[in-house]
């Protein structure tokens, strides 16, 4: 994915993906500003060693761990930053790298990871190449082509970032951010969010279609506009309007049972609302009482 800061110089977006090992904690989230340029020196060299022309582009990267939720939102907002930040940077695009770490105060708070989102087991760091538009379209050609299969990190790569970062490196890759978008539709397809991927992926591209999550058992859902409604019902709603599993048997299963199935239905309401919050969207709940369309009620 490239974006057009000037007519003259374009960017192509990547991420660090770093996957850990076991449940070690991380050291630190951030490197002080100090130590960034060193180890994104090495970033630099691996990505070179994929698209030799990479090398004279400009590498800029966040020295911090975010979740891949953060990166993933409409107008990706930390490349937008990193690349505001480099065109204020002094001197000619091409061949430099621009990290940006932790000064005495920690990391700008626009650039600093979200603390409620941090703990995840994989973590990435967002970078992007910059430089004279032709240059950069064929590199980010080259990076899509290649990084998928040959974008594993250097092993020396991946220890420097391990002792930096405090933390056990599993696996340490490079990907573009298309590739990062097809890791996480697998992984929600695997979580059993496969159905959310579809709104997430509309708000990235800035898509206004409208896309429905209506499978029962599942919560209602709604999307339009970049935002998300989900139908807030109570539990005679819940019973009479078709979200109970298929095959329960209320009068077998007794007033207890079914309470506990409406508590897991709303608990999955929660974690579809938080997803997508997390990748940016704006979720709201409309009330929809027994005996209503529930469907009406989200179309307004």
């Amino acid at each position: 994915m490239s974006r057009m800061p000037t007519p003259e110089v374009l960017t192509t977006l990547g991420v660090i993906a770093i996957e850990l090992a076991g449940e070690a904690p991380v050291g630190r989230n951030a490197l002080p500003q100090a130590e960034a340029g060193d180890w994104a020196a090495g970033i630099a060299a691996d990505l070179a060693r994929v698209v030799a022309e990479a090398a004279s582009l400009d590498l800029v990267v966040a020295a911090a761990l975010y979740d891949p939720s953060e990166i993933l939102r409409p107008n990706v907002p930390r490349h937008a930053l990193l690349e505001s930040y480099a065109a204020r940077v002094p001197g000619e695009a091409g061949g430099r790298v621009i990290a940006f770490g932790a000064g005495t105060d920690g990391l700008p708070a626009d650039l600093a990871p979200q603390t409620d989102l941090a703990g995840g087991p994989l973590r990435v760091l967002p970078f992007l190449l910059r430089g004279p538009a032709e240059a950069v379209k064929r590199v980010g050609e080259a990076l899509e082509e290649r990084l998928l299969d040959t974008g594993m990190a250097n092993a020396g790569t991946a220890l420097a970032t391990q002792s930096a970062f405090g933390l056990r490196v599993e696996h340490m890759r490079y990907l573009t951010l298309h590739d990062l978008m097809a890791m996480m539709a697998m992984q929600y397809e695997h979580a059993g969010l496969a159905g959310l991927w579809p709104m997430i992926e509309a708000a990235l591209f800035g898509d206004d279609e409208e896309l429905w999550l209506d499978a029962p058992p599942e919560p209602l859902v709604r999307y339009a506009n970049g935002a998300a409604q989900i139908a807030l019902i109570d539990a005679d709603a819940w019973a009479l309007g078709g979200f109970v599993p298929p095959g329960v048997d209320a009068g077998k299963l007794g007033a207890e049972g079914m309470e506990r199935l409406f508590d897991h239905f709303e608990a999955r309401q929660r974690q579809i609302a938080a997803v997508l919050g997390a990748h940016g969207l704006e979720v709201t709940f409309a009330h929809c009482p027994v005996g209503k369309d529930a469907r009406a009620i989200l179309r307004g």
